[in-house]
C-alpha cells in the first residue's frame, strides 16, 4: 500500500552543502525535522565498533539506511503541518546507484511506495563552505558528482527540486518557508503515476 505524507517535506543536497544548519535555522522558527538516519547510522556503528559504514560493509549499511528511513516516514505520517526530513528514501536510491548495490531494485520500489512532498528542497555544492569530517570523507570533487547524481534521481523518482540559493541559512529558511506559503497545486504529482498500482494513504 502505498503511503504519502504531503506535509514532509525532504530538504537534501550533496555532502557539506549546509542543509543542515538550514533545518536548524528552520527549528528556531517552529518547524520539526526527522534527523539525518545515514550520520546516527554511522555514528552508531563508530561507537560500537561495527561494520556497518560506507567505508566497511556497504551493502549492510545501505540496508539499514533504507530501513531506517522507511520507518523514520512511517513514524511521522501523517504529519498534522509541514515538517521537514533531512534527507529521504530517494537519498539512499542514489547511493545504491553509485556503490552498485544489489538492492537497488528494492529500494526504488520504496521510493515509489512512501512518498514526501511534491517539492525537494536542495543545497546545491558550494565549495566556500565545503569540509570534511570524521563523517565525510569525500573530496569536493566527488560531493559535487554526487549532488548532480542526487538531482538526476529525484528527478526520476518524480519530485519538483527547488534549489537553495547560496547564502546565510536564515536567509535559506526564508526563502523555504516563502516557498511553504504558496499554494501548492502540485501536491499529488509524484503519486500520480503511481495510483493504479495501489491506494494512497496518509495525509492529504
Amino acid at each position: 500500500m502505498q503511503m504519502l505524507n504531503t506535509n514532509l517535506f525532504i530538504l537534501t543536497g550533496g555532502p557539506g552543502t549546509g542543509k543542515t544548519t538550514t533545518l536548524l535555522e528552520l527549528q528556531k522558527r517552529g518547524y520539526k525535522y526527522t534527523p539525518e538516519v545515514a550520520r546516527q547510522i554511522i555514528r552508531e556503528q563508530i561507537g560500537h565498533g561495527g561494520i556497518a559504514l560506507p567505508w566497511g560493509d556497504r551493502e549492510l549499511y545501505t540496508r539499514m539506511v533504507m530501513e531506517r528511513s522507511i520507518k523514520s516516514f512511517v513514524d511521522h505520517t501523517p504529519a498534522p503541518q509541514a515538517m521537514f526530513a533531512d534527507r529521504g528514501l530517494p537519498d539512499t536510491l542514489c547511493y545504491a546507484r553509485l556503490t552498485r548495490h544489489p538492492d537497488e531494485k528494492k529500494i526504488r520500489r520504496a521510493c515509489d511506495q512512501y512518498r514526501y512532498a511534491a517539492q525537494v528542497f536542495f543545497a546545491p555544492a558550494w565549495e566556500q563552505i565545503y569540509g570534511t569530517d570524521t563523517e565525510r570523507k569525500q573530496d569536493f570533487a566527488e560531493a559535487m558528482r554526487t549532488s548532480e547524481f542526487m538531482v538526476r534521481v529525484y528527478h526520476e523518482c518524480g519530485y519538483k527540486v527547488v534549489e537553495l540559493p547560496k547564502t546565510t541559512p536564515a536567509e535559506r529558511a526564508n526563502f523555504i518557508v516563502k516557498h511553504l506559503s504558496t499554494p501548492r497545486f502540485d501536491t499529488t504529482v509524484p503519486v500520480a503515476h503511481n495510483l493504479a498500482h495501489g491506494s494512497v494513504r496518509g495525509d492529504r
